[in-house]
């Protein structure tokens, strides 16, 4: 049997040299909330994903996204996420095309440790504004955009560190 391993590729790898304008945030302000998010890259060269959600003015989201040339994908391909969360939930989304008004969407929970969260792309569903949609979950042949969002419907404060993202 011949197995076939395909080395990692590197969607993004944080360091000190990082542009943390590569990354763009997202509130719930576009439709009139008050959730604030910021997107920095620390002193030791970590993506930085931090703020508060807000629920006031139907509010309760704040996400951060990040576009690039489109990467291919197999059916078996994964994301590997390297993060330090802060113990609460955060969605990862991707499009396979930045113009979709749709992302397909997991929600992963984070321990307060290092670690890394392996996502099947396979598993992710498509959703928008928060309903899930009556289409086949993720299967196709690349992708361009990423997005981290939390939005646990609650007034809570949040802290995402990112070390570094590959696709598996």
């Amino acid at each position: 049997m011949l197995l076939l391993y395909m080395n990692p590729i590197l969607i993004y790898n944080f360091s000190t040299k990082s542009n943390s304008r590569d990354w763009r945030i997202i509130d719930d302000g576009v439709m009139g909330g008050k959730s604030q998010g910021n997107f920095s890259i620390d002193e030791k060269g970590n993506g930085v994903f931090e703020g508060a959600v807000s629920l006031e003015n139907n509010g309760g989201f704040s996400s951060v996204r990040y576009q690039f040339d489109k990467v291919q994908v197999t059916p078996a391909s994964r994301i590997c996420l390297f993060v330090k969360g802060d113990k609460k939930e955060y969605q990862f989304r991707i499009k396979d095309n930045a113009n979709s008004y749709y992302s397909y969407i997991t929600t992963f929970k984070t321990s307060g440790e290092w670690e890394e969260i392996e996502i099947p792309l396979k598993d992710l569903y498509p959703s928008f504004r928060g309903r899930t949609l009556d289409l086949p979950n993720f299967s196709s042949k690349s992708f361009e955009e990423i997005v981290f969002l939390i939005g646990n419907k609650k007034n809570e404060n949040f802290k995402l560190i990112l070390d570094k993202i590959e696709l598996k």
